[in-house]
């Protein structure tokens, strides 16, 4: 827990770097693939900093984090053994792998929305629709359409809030910080042992 609160805040950090959207876009496309930490909180923070750009930050979040999903595609489909099998290993979801692949069987497009909807860690979908040989525009098209909701979502309700919301931040951010933990060791929970 400390090394991932560790790394969070060092995400975060990006999000007031000169170098914030190479980073965002870096950090999207990575926690696609391998990374653990989303780019939410980045995204979260540069949408408040420049509201106008809000729609851009979303962009380009979606953009990195669905072309990091066809890299994760890519390990599964010609890397799996040298590659994807270290990264499934290292989040202890070798068990979930199969369970992905049931879901993939039952409906491939609905179980990419989810994933990439939820905290539930999309590198295990990315890399499991390689594994399995789903439909690549499958994969794609189910990204576009989950993760463009998800980070669309956050990055307007930050432009329709504002000062609102940074201020509920800064006031909150330990609580937030928490909760944020929560969800994302939940993900993992979720996809081990409920999906």
């Amino acid at each position: 827990m400390i090394m991932i609160s560790r790394l969070y805040t060092w995400t975060a950090q990006w999000a007031h770097s000169k170098c914030a959207p190479w980073a965002l876009g870096i950090i999207a496309f990575a926690e696609s693939s391998f990374f653990p930490i989303p780019p939410d909180p980045v995204l979260v923070i540069m949408s408040l900093l420049r509201p106008s750009r809000w729609w851009w930050y979303a962009l380009l979040t979606t953009a990195m984090s669905v072309a990091g999903g066809v890299a994760g595609y890519f390990i599964g489909l010609g890397f799996y053994e040298f590659i994807g099998k270290t990264i499934i290993d290292a989040y202890h979801l070798t068990d979930a792998m199969a369970v992905v692949g049931a879901k993939y069987q039952d409906n491939a497009f609905l179980a990419v929305v989810a994933a990439a909807l939820t905290p539930i860690p999309y590198k295990v979908f990315t890399i499991g629709g390689g594994l399995f040989e789903i439909s690549l525009w499958t994969l794609i098209l189910a990204s576009l359409v989950g993760r463009g909701i998800r980070f669309f979502g956050i990055a307007f309700l930050m432009y329709l809030f504002g000062s609102r919301a940074e201020e509920f931040i800064k006031n909150h951010f330990n609580d937030l910080t928490v909760a944020f933990f929560i969800l994302l060791v939940l993900g993992f929970v979720a996809i081990k042992f409920f999906f």
